[in-house]
């Protein structure tokens, strides 16, 4: 890989003020990527989930940004750390997890993360090639050079401990292992969201420590969920993931709220800032149809992680079912036959949450619960007009012929065979 080039002022304006919330130190930052050497970037993972979502991508295309200047990444899979757990802000611990879970999940992730990193240009590293070999005497040695006070400070902890709620030792070392990492890999600047700052920056002191180069820190902004209230995730189903379908990925973009539509364009494309300027300028003055500005950025998005054609359709798409209420071209289906086979159906009737679990429109029986519950599912005689199915209608029986639609895009007909 050749040495990294100067780079220009409007290049430095936007690797280090767009989507980032702070640098530590900017202005040593700045003088590394003017000084020719080839940065160590480093990007650490837990594979607690083997999933990731949009909020996750604000970080990887920097990341990227990086790499196409000259830079390496070095990708650390927390194969160690995940099976200690890191609650980032909540409540509860996570649960520990098998060394086998842990490496599974980790080939899921990574097969998506270099759908914006690119893998030629980045390095992936296990935690288990150093702390394998670690002993007691390490780990108190690594111990002893912090104290409880100063891991108390980090928000979560600090919150926990004044709400008299446990907090596991193994929780405590989470930061330590993780500030090790930059150690290890002699990391020259470490990447993470405005919720990692604390971990990120015991990195940094842990390295001063031991004689290194203490890392620079780049935070990015938490992405708001779909939801536009709380931070993007699965767990609280305001998320697009990166491996969604085309049309669920157009489909849940167009659902943001019109007040978050310049911050994702910000923050997960490429749309020069002027225009975003000028974006934001229209939208606060009604001069342009929040409605379109949306289709752009779910147009553009979804062409990011599948390509042009792909976001076509899922345009055409969502104009057919959506705006014009008419039913999609093409409808997924089931056969009773194959319903039966597998227990869920009896003679020629099925009932309305278990197709949808077995069609896949709902992930568990709390899921079709909740979005009965919401009204969000409706039956489609063949012929006739939606019917709402209620919360109390979870039983209610369909026969071949009938459709079922959930929210504004999924679907699926019953069919003979």
């Amino acid at each position: 890989m050749a040495s990294p080039g100067p780079v220009s002022a409007e290049v430095l304006e936007t690797v280090t003020t767009r989507a980032v919330s702070e640098i530590i130190s900017r202005e040593e930052f700045v003088r590394l990527l003017q000084s020719g050497k080839q940065l160590r970037l480093k990007m650490g993972f837990d594979p607690s989930r083997p999933d990731i979502h949009l909020g996750h991508v604000v970080g990887l295309r920097k990341l990227r940004a990086l790499q196409e200047l000259g830079h390496q990444v070095i990708l650390i899979v927390g194969d160690w750390t995940a099976q200690i757990g890191d609650p980032s802000g909540q409540s509860a611990t996570r649960p520990m997890l098998t060394h086998a879970q842990v490496m599974e999940n980790a080939e899921s992730y990574l097969r998506q993360f270099f759908k914006v990193v690119d893998q030629t240009r980045a390095q992936v590293v296990y935690q288990s090639e150093w702390f394998g070999n670690f002993d007691l005497a390490k780990v108190i040695e690594l111990t002893g050079k912090f104290t409880v006070a100063q891991f108390l400070q980090r928000a979560d902890f600090a919150q926990r401990f004044a709400e008299q709620k446990p907090i596991a030792l193994t929780e405590l070392l989470y930061p330590l292992l993780q500030a090790y990492d930059s150690v290890a890999i002699e990391s020259d600047v470490e990447f993470g969201g405005t919720d990692q700052m604390f971990n990120l920056l015991v990195g940094r002191e842990l390295q001063g420590m031991m004689g290194q180069t203490p890392q620079q820190c780049f935070m990015m902004p938490i992405l708001v969920g779909t939801d536009g209230v709380q931070k993007m995730s699965k767990s609280l189903d305001n998320y697009v993931a990166v491996d969604e379908a085309p049309v669920d990925m157009y489909g849940k973009l167009m659902s943001v709220p019109d007040e978050q539509i310049v911050s994702y364009f910000e923050y997960l494309t490429d749309v020069p800032s002027a225009e975003l300027a000028t974006l934001a300028k229209d939208l606060a003055g009604d001069a342009v149809n929040p409605m379109e500005s949306k289709k752009w950025l779910a147009w553009d998005v979804t062409d990011q992680f599948h390509d042009n054609a792909a976001a076509d359709a899922a345009q055409a798409h969502f104009e057919q079912v959506v705006q014009r209420r008419d039913l999609p071209t093409e409808v997924p289906e089931m056969s009773m036959s194959d319903l039966r086979s597998q227990g869920v159906a009896e003679d020629n009737e099925v009932r309305v949450d278990d197709l949808m679990l077995a069609a896949g429109l709902a992930p568990s029986k709390a899921q079709v619960k909740r979005l009965l519950g919401q009204g969000a599912v409706e039956r489609i005689p063949q012929g006739g007009e939606p019917q709402p199915v209620t919360g109390g209608e979870a039983g209610y029986l369909l026969q071949p012929g009938d459709m079922l639609k959930v929210g504004k895009r999924r679907f699926v007909r019953l069919t003979d065979s």
